[in-house]
């Protein structure tokens, strides 16, 4: 059931007034900048937050902030599988890919997330399109060779996951150019035509990358990254991401999101952000005010 939005009766004009001016400076540092935004976790899946989230994509792209959605979808691709009699498995984060499993996955992220994201923004007064990476011939892949992180000779097969050979943004840029936001699937292609699963952390961050983004957000169902005793690590650089990957404190669904980000990081993507996609409007209150929200990663 979706929540009623929050009542601002209470706040009186001048205030409200003075809480937009607050954010003039914001908007004048990133106007005609390009965000690549993960969406995935509770914000895709609890009403309200889905329609905050899409509230705050429309009024970036209004205030000349060019906003890129890449989604994930894993609980869909859980439930959409059990209708099936299939039981989602993982190896070091990644979900092993056999045929059935990919044409579920073609048919939920390409199709039923897909057009729910596209038509929250257009409902929220933005302009959404959707594309895989099919689509302007844009994710190039390959298949994924997964080494065991405790064993690199070990080498496991999850089938039908790719890893990225080549991002192609033309069909994005023209897109934006046209006042569209683009929302992209995380499904890429072979030599053979193959379909390849590929980590939307991966693509977002590779995305992010290509096109010298000015921020990679990467939302989640965490506050950010947490150290052993639960406490939020608000900023990180690479040497000390190798240290919690070592201990165990970084791990499981976290590995890819944390690699695809220092990678971002390391390659011109000014900052990368891990941020709690259960708070309403984490977007606004990350780019737009001085509040720091979940972890930033910096290269060094």
């Amino acid at each position: 059931m979706t929540q009623a939005p929050a009542d601002l009766s209470h706040i009186a004009s001048r205030d409200k007034a003075e809480i937009l001016a607050q954010a003039l400076p914001y908007i004048r540092k990133f106007h005609g900048k390009t965000m690549v935004i993960k969406y995935g976790g509770n914000a895709m899946t609890d009403p309200a937050l889905q329609q905050a989230f899409a509230e705050d994509v429309v009024l970036l792209k209004l205030v000349g902030i060019n906003p890129i959605v890449v989604h994930g979808g894993g609980p869909q691709i859980d439930a959409a599988l059990a209708k099936i009699g299939k039981k989602g498995t993982f190896i070091q984060g990644m979900r092993v890919t056999d045929q059935e499993t990919m044409d579920v996955v073609e048919w939920v992220l390409g199709g039923e997330v897909q057009q729910d994201i596209v038509g929250l923004i257009n409902a929220a007064g933005g302009k959404a399109v959707g594309l895989t990476g099919r689509d302007g011939a844009m994710i190039r892949a390959r298949k994924l060779k997964l080494h065991d992180l405790n064993d690199p000779t070990v080498e496991h097969d999850v089938g039908q996951v790719g890893e990225i050979e080549s991002i192609d943004p033309s069909v994005v840029k023209a897109l934006q150019d046209d006042q569209f936001i683009p929302v992209i699937s995380p499904i890429g292609f072979g030599e053979q035509n193959e379909s390849y699963n590929i980590n939307a952390d991966l693509v977002a961050s590779k995305l992010a990358e290509i096109l010298k983004a000015e921020k990679l957000m990467l939302l989640t169902n965490i506050k950010g990254v947490l150290d052993k005793a639960g406490n939020l690590l608000t900023e990180l650089t690479s040497r000390r991401i190798d240290e919690l990957v070592e201990d165990g404190t970084i791990s499981g669904g976290m590995l890819p999101k944390i690699a695809g980000a220092i990678d971002a990081a390391k390659c011109g993507v000014n900052a990368v952000h891990i941020v709690d996609g259960r708070v309403p409007h984490v977007l606004l209150l990350e780019i737009l005010t001085d509040q720091a929200f979940g972890t930033m990663i910096r290269a060094r």
